[in-house]
């Protein structure tokens, strides 16, 4: 029992992690029909600005002495002032044309990020040490044992989740969000500002994200240039299982592919454990075969079939 109550929680929390990543995602493709596959690269560029290149001046982010919540605050500053930056210059010059043009932006744009890291900080791994008490393990009975990370990742996951639904229906730009969501075009004739609405989805986008790297780094405690990319295919496949355009469906997506992978890794015979990843995409497809159009449907997706 003791075991299987540890494997739920760190399923809920590989999940949380998951379900983060793919509403980050949901939020830009509901809105622009856009998916950002250099949103993995944000979350990298997010871990990169904990450290201070050698070559940089005094004026770059230099936080690791600062206060936790300072530390929280500047990464997620910088990295939404990148997805601000990333949909003024370069995504809006684009955002008429076809969904597949957008996405090989990103593509583009991740590879951009990438290559400056490089540049910056240099292509070899860099070990980081934020917030060394939450790696710890707290009790929660006798024979009970979990990370203390893992607690703070499911709290902060429904804390983000709850603000956000309350913000998407409570404030007036919430329900306008809604609105583009669900029809942009009429939601454009019928007065709500598209490049408001569009701009504050990449800030709500590149927020997700910086608390996202701030969470993963603390983790691992290793940064790489190329972080961002394995963990950015799995928000991918958790938001196109749960259903393209859906929030819930986001969500709903980013549970099932954590809670299969922590499943897989603790029910798999040691010599299979190796190919996790692919029961986990073989499961992928399972779910598509049986339900291409996702887990969630979205009210237009429901009008169609």
């Amino acid at each position: 029992m003791d075991y299987i109550i540890q494997t739920v929680i760190s399923a809920l929390s590989f999940g949380s992690f998951y379900a983060l990543g793919a509403l980050g995602i949901g939020l830009l493709f509901s809105v622009l029909r856009l998916i950002n596959f250099a949103h993995g690269d944000f979350i990298t560029v997010g871990g990169f600005a904990l450290i201070v290149p050698s070559s940089a001046v005094v004026a770059t982010v230099a936080i690791g002495g600062f206060h936790p919540v300072f530390t929280i605050l500047c990464i997620v500053a910088i990295v939404v002032a990148l997805a601000l930056f990333s949909y003024f210059f370069v995504f809006q010059h684009s955002q008429t044309s076809s969904p597949a043009t957008m996405m090989i932006v990103s593509f583009a744009l991740g590879y951009t990020l990438q290559n400056a890291i490089v540049m910056i900080y240099g292509g070899r791994p860099k070990a980081v040490n934020v917030f060394p008490a939450l790696t710890g393990q707290v009790q929660l009975s006798d024979g009970i044992s979990v990370q203390i990370l893992q607690l703070v990742i499911i709290a902060v996951t429904w804390i983000l989740l709850i603000s956000l639904v309350l913000f998407l229906k409570r404030t007036k730009v919430g329900v306008q969000m809604r609105a583009a969501a669900e029809d942009f075009r009429m939601a454009r004739m019928l007065g709500v500002n598209g490049k408001r609405v569009i701009a504050l989805a990449f800030i709500l986008s590149g927020g997700l994200a910086g608390i996202m790297s701030l969470l993963f780094v603390t983790q691992t405690g290793v940064l790489t240039f190329r972080m961002g990319v394995p963990i950015m295919l799995f928000f991918f496949i958790a938001t196109v299982i749960g259903g393209m355009g859906s929030l819930v469906g986001a969500v709903v997506g980013g549970y099932a592919v954590g809670i299969v992978s922590v499943v897989l890794s603790a029910t798999l015979p040691e010599e299979l454990r190796g190919f996790r990843d692919a029961c986990v995409f073989l499961f992928v497809i399972i779910i598509l075969l049986a339900r291409p159009q996702g887990i969630v449907l979205t009210k237009a997706a429901k009008e169609r079939v």
